[in-house]
């Protein structure tokens, strides 16, 4: 089953400022604060009763352990930042089973995507003359929390768009 357009709309206004400011602060600290984990987790518990039938909404907690446990594990052998694990786990819920395919495809384009234009924007003179003190610029670790949220805006804007 994929994600309706009626609960993706009833998402994204309060999953959209969550998943830009993990991509900012990620981009400036190379940290995905708990608050914004937090707050993406509120998001579901109290808006999911309203877009969600209540069979879809209890499968989302399960999303969100299963993606926490697996994240966990990849931190622990250093493939993925404890945030990047935490805020994976926290988005899980809004991905329905049915669109997980479609959303692996996103997730790659948009990785792809973000580790170009942080290329671009790191190499650009008058962008890194405003955002000097941003820790990913020097970091050998790509601030993985902006596509991450990338990812969540662009699955819920397409599930507004064309879901179920």
């Amino acid at each position: 089953m994929a994600l309706s357009s009626y609960a993706a709309f009833w998402f994204l206004p309060f999953a959209l400022p969550i998943s830009i400011w993990v991509a900012w602060n990620d981009m400036k600290f190379m940290k995905i604060p708990n608050k914004a984990v937090g707050a993406l987790t509120i998001v579901f518990l109290v808006i999911g009763l309203v877009a969600l039938p209540f069979e879809d909404y209890a499968w989302g907690w399960l999303h969100l352990l299963v993606v926490l446990a697996v994240g966990f594990v990849l931190n622990m052998v250093g493939s993925i930042g404890a945030g990047d694990a935490k805020f994976a786990a926290a988005m899980a819920p809004f991905v329905a089973l049915g669109d997980l395919r479609m959303l692996l495809f996103l997730f790659a384009a948009v990785l792809l995507a973000a580790v170009a234009t942080h290329r671009i924007f790191k190499r650009s003179a008058a962008f890194r003359a405003k955002t000097s003190d941003w820790a990913s610029w020097t970091n050998s670790d790509f601030p993985m929390g902006l596509a991450l949220g990338g990812t969540l805006i662009f699955y819920l804007l397409s599930a507004a768009a064309f879901g179920a």
